[in-house]
């Protein structure tokens, strides 16, 4: 019997929205690309709970860069953990995940973010998670996308957010690995090879260029800003990150960096990895939408991050809100069908 047949028998609305949640996943199975978003990577999390809260269960997971770190910890089964600390981060955790290795490949080398990530994941390979899982990353040689989906699931993940020029690359089989926000910032494609009949995709980048773009435009907007805490106060903990990270380039106490200190007094620019990430974000927005034009999913959920930059860690209470709102609002209409 089908749904109005349900209906006509007079069955309670929520009745017939469990029937066909049931039967949404007893006949496909579904996969979930999370993409790449830099901070704005926290909404993932919402967006995982408002799935959780429609039953839908979620058969595969593909991820892109903070997407395949938080596909990674949701693929071992530990996502409610790292809610919990990501939640209670400040600018004095932040800083510390940036081991500055200047002049390297790198700004950063990573390693505490290896950390990280091992916390939340211990030490396995990927096909040993209880959640099919991969992690997009790009051949820096051949420009090539690369999906990890064996190994080391500390190094897929490492690999897969070596955003270039700022995280040092990952070299794996003969190979140099950076960031696979390069070549597919959304997995769509990724998550339908490894079998998914219906795939619901994040795309984190959607507003930011026009949004925040670099320098001074990245000042956040008043009316979402992290709930107890003022504009002021989330502008001095990112300046503070700023501080921290400038304090260990000059410790390098390179001729190189003096010179840049005494250009930016006279004629002050954007931060140099607001100029790299600004940069990176113009291509991956382009990218993606380009990538969903081609392969578009089965439902798309785009939460409003615009007003957010690459350090606005500390604000994860307000990315894992706008991410569990607009993925509620987006399941709606799709528990409606």
């Amino acid at each position: 019997m089908d749904a109005l047949g349900l209906a006509a028998k007079g069955r309670p609305r929520r009745k017939i929205r469990g029937w066909i949640k049931r039967k949404l996943n007893m006949e496909k199975k579904i996969g979930l690309a999370l993409g790449s978003g830099s901070a704005r990577g926290w909404a993932h999390i919402g967006v995982l709970r408002a799935l959780r809260d429609a039953g839908i269960q979620v058969d595969y997971v593909a991820g892109t860069s903070i997407g395949a770190l938080v596909g990674a910890v949701y693929a071992s089964g530990d996502i409610d953990s790292l809610e919990e600390v990501v939640l209670k981060l400040d600018w004095k955790q932040i800083a510390h995940f940036f081991d500055v290795v200047f002049p390297k490949s790198g700004l950063i080398d990573g390693n505490k973010v290896a950390d990280f990530i091992r916390d939340h994941v211990g030490e396995m390979n990927i096909e040993d998670l209880p959640l099919p899982f991969s992690a997009v990353s790009t051949n820096l040689a051949t420009g090539g996308e690369v999906v990890l989906q064996k190994g080391d699931i500390i190094e897929a993940v490492r690999a897969s957010i070596s955003v270039p020029g700022i995280f040092t690359p990952v070299r794996k089989n003969g190979t140099v690995l950076v960031d696979g926000a390069l070549v597919n910032p959304v997995p769509v494609s990724v998550v339908r090879e490894m079998g998914a009949d219906f795939v619901i995709a994040v795309d984190l980048n959607h507003d930011i260029v026009n949004k925040k773009g670099v320098g001074k435009t990245s000042i956040p907007n008043p009316a979402v800003s992290t709930p107890g805490e003022s504009i002021g106060q989330s502008l001095i903990k990112r300046s503070k990150i700023l501080e921290a990270i400038n304090r260990r380039f000059e410790k390098s106490a390179l001729p190189a960096l003096k010179q840049i200190k005494q250009w930016r007094s006279k004629d002050p620019l954007p931060n140099v990895f607001e100029v790299l990430m600004s940069s990176i974000n113009i291509a991956e927005t382009q990218i993606t939408s380009a990538k969903l034009k081609a392969d578009p999913p089965d439902l798309l959920i785009r939460p409003n991050l615009g007003h957010l930059t690459m350090l606005d860690f500390h604000r994860a209470q307000e990315a894992i809100a706008e991410g569990y709102r607009e993925a509620r609002a987006r399941l709606g209409p799709l528990m409606e069908k």
